[in-house]
């Protein structure tokens, strides 16, 4: 994947203006893989209750299994490419995984499901931590440009959501499911051959580690890695048939790259970097926390629209699980923009808050969220159903903690890592997206009712309560990290 005329890493990093060029071939990757993946996260609940029959708790459990082994799969995936393929191998095979596992779905929903899912958890974990990694390469370090770079290309992954979000539901639930994962599978190959017609101007960024080696040795060694996921096949599809197996994963998981990042970490040589990769580790943990509260969006909350809200919305008549699907993604695209200004005004003024008092802030806004969900039981009607128009205000305030935290994280992770540990703690990042979308369906599946029969009013009762739980809980976290920021600020020295 080497071409003589491309540009050098030093070329590419010394661009003028405030975003490199490359930056929007990856942006526009990004934004169709994300419409891709954020339209089946759309479907995947209320599909798996109205077409394969299952109940609340059952789909709440499953979908936090699918989601979970989709981004534990990003950190040996982020591994693979570290170690073996290099970013561009490993996200072009990623996304023709991906092409696969939703065409399977299409041709056959209720039957291939399970097996389209997996392909699709095998592909998203070889494409996602490879894409955000390149877009850190772009950038020296140390340039103050870097935030603002993955602040557009967080626009890019909102822009795919929202317009995933909105036609996978809209096609699944009034036309076909069929037509839904065809869709995603369509703007994935449009994707994975905008990178193939651009990624010559990436120049060195993403090539194979293992340049050194002959052609066949690297041949060798790439063989090895796509046979680890023809072999991964079997087992990630019986773990999400089975959701015990799925609890025996994450126990282990967890720990074995706990163990592999301490092993890295006691190899690298200065205190500083040791230092870092710790602060690190801190925003890696608080994450987990804060994506198993916000992802209750594609598990109880996807439920709860679809049975306990009206179709109301500032007077227009719309479906609530696409407005479930598409608001955050809405009120990111929005407010993104603004939120920048504001950091830029306050930096002005010298009041700007770091990065860690950011990520307290995140948790300050998804405790108000949690609550405004929870507050949606005091407009509900005798049966049930309640204000779609409090609901959205609950994802708008849920957004700006969002934009407190994500893409901060995917910022600072780039900052505080080693090069060479680069897309490894890319992966630990979304890995620990994984435990939280484990514990996502943990919690969602305890807010619903055991009872396949149970009323409207009883469900709203049960997920309200929940939601008031998930408040409180935001709350203290946050205020734990603004109580603790200057320990992290110390030890992440000059990165801020």
């Amino acid at each position: 994947m080497n071409n003589t005329s491309a540009p050098t890493l030093e070329q590419i990093q010394n661009f003028e203006g405030k975003y490199p060029p490359q930056l929007w071939s990856l942006f526009f990757t990004e934004m169709w893989e994300r419409f891709c993946f954020y339209g089946m996260r759309g479907v995947l609940a209320i599909f798996m209750v109205n077409m394969l029959g299952l109940t609340d708790v059952e789909s709440n459990l499953k979908y936090g299994a699918i989601q979970a082994f989709v981004y534990a799969f990003t950190f040996i995936g982020g591994i693979f490419a570290d170690k073996v393929l290099g970013f561009k191998r490993s996200l072009f095979f990623g996304g023709i995984v991906m092409i696969l596992g939703n065409l399977l779905i299409a041709f056959s929903p209720k039957e291939m499901f399970y097996f389209g899912i997996t392909l699709s958890i095998i592909g998203t974990g070889f494409f996602k931590p490879n894409i955000s990694s390149m877009v850190g390469d772009l950038y020296k370090d140390g340039d103050s440009r870097r935030d603002a770079g993955f602040g557009l290309f967080y626009a890019g992954i909102n822009i795919g959501a929202f317009l995933g979000g909105a036609l996978c539901v809209y096609l699944g639930k009034y036309y076909s499911w069929s037509y839904a994962f065809l869709a995603a599978a369509i703007v994935m190959i449009i994707g994975v051959g905008t990178f193939l017609f651009t990624q010559k101007s990436l120049g060195p960024i993403g090539d194979s580690p293992l340049q050194h080696l002959s052609a066949s040795a690297r041949l060798r060694k790439e063989a090895l890695v796509y046979l680890f996921s023809i072999l991964s096949i079997p087992l990630i599809y019986t773990m999400i048939r089975n959701t015990d197996y799925t609890d025996y994963f994450m126990y282990t998981i967890g720990p074995l790259a706990i163990i592999y990042f301490l092993y890295e970490w006691s190899k690298t040589a200065s205190k500083p970097a040791k230092n870092k990769l710790i602060a690190a580790f801190v925003f890696i943990v608080f994450s987990i926390i804060f994506w198993a509260f916000f992802e209750q969006s594609g598990g109880s909350l996807s439920l709860f629209a679809e049975k306990n809200l009206n179709y109301n919305l500032l007077g227009m008549n719309i479906d609530p699980n696409v407005v479930n699907n598409t608001s955050n993604a809405f009120f990111v695209i929005l407010f993104s923009p603004l939120l920048g200004l504001v950091w830029i005004w306050l930096a002005d003024k010298k009041i700007e808050p770091n990065t860690v008092i950011k990520f307290g802030l995140g948790f300050l806004f998804l405790a108000a969220a949690f609550y405004v969900f929870y507050a949606t039981r005091f407009f509900a009607d005798e049966k049930g159903i309640t204000s779609l128009n409090v609901f959205t205000l609950a994802y708008l305030i849920i957004t700006f903690g969002e934009l407190c935290l994500s893409p901060i994280g995917l910022s600072i992770i780039t900052k505080l890592s080693p090069k060479k540990m680069g897309g490894m703690m890319m992966g630990m990042w979304f890995l620990a997206s994984a435990y939280g979308q484990y514990v996502a369906g943990l919690l969602g599946a305890g807010m619903s009712s055991p009872d396949a029969d149970a009323s409207l009013p009883q469900k709203l009762m049960l997920y309200t309560d929940g939601y008031k739980q998930l408040a409180i809980y935001a709350l203290i976290a946050g205020i734990l990290l603004i109580v603790i920021s200057p320990l992290i600020r110390k030890l992440m020295h000059e990165v801020k």
